[in-house]
């Protein structure tokens, strides 16, 4: 199975992965477990961090279209021309865990269902900031996504920075200290039955 999931690394299928028309960055088995998710929970407010080109803000937008419910806040460190327009989508320019930015996010969470999405720099230090940050704001039952665990010999792009070192590793090791750390958030199994994700143990559902 690591074999497969290399493979389909490799080929590069995520990274040719469309949703009309713009680029989502995302294996099509993601995609589907997002849609669960979002289906499952019909949050009232999605965060996501780490905006890109917004392919995945917008997916995301639409299956709020399809429930009839909620919107979505994206942070990004760096502005982009022509990300895709939608009434739902808020996209903001700014470091995920300056207080600038958490701070209205915060506040706009309370009394809310929130699920939040990572995938901004993928340095572990930096994940696992994120997760300590955001991990309040998800609401119980709901779900923190961890992307890309699969980085850092996960099975792929192993020595996902020269040279290794704890503060330089990926998500994958963000996801195991932050679960050591909370005992109200676990990994959800169920979301590895597709077999090929970028998120191997990324998907956090937060207990009550």
């Amino acid at each position: 199975m690591r074999a497969v999931q290399a493979l389909s690394f490799l080929q590069n299928g995520w990274g040719m992965c469309r949703w009309m028309g713009v680029p989502v960055l995302k294996f099509p088995n993601d995609l589907m477990l997002y849609q669960e998710i979002v289906f499952e929970t019909k949050p009232d407010l999605i965060i996501e961090t780490g905006t890109y080109n917004g392919g995945s803000a917008f997916f995301l937008a639409h299956l709020l279209d399809l429930i009839g419910h909620g919107r979505i806040v994206t942070v990004d460190v760096e502005p982009m021309p022509d990300r895709p327009q939608h009434p739902r989508i808020t996209y903001q320019t700014g470091s995920s865990i300056d207080p600038a930015i958490v701070d209205p996010l915060r506040a706009e969470a309370e009394g809310k269902t929130v699920l939040v999405s990572l995938d901004s720099s993928h340095l572990a230090s930096h994940v696992l900031a994120e997760m300590r940050i955001y991990a309040d704001l998800v609401s119980v039952g709901s779900y923190m996504v961890v992307e890309d665990s699969n980085i850092n010999g996960h099975p792929v792009w192993p020595g996902y920075t020269e040279p290794p070192n704890p503060e330089a590793s990926g998500p994958m090791e963000a996801i195991r200290r932050f679960v050591d750390e909370r005992g109200d958030f676990v990994i959800d199994a169920l979301k590895h039955r597709l077999l090929v994700t970028n998120n191997p143990n990324g998907y956090l559902k937060r207990l009550g």
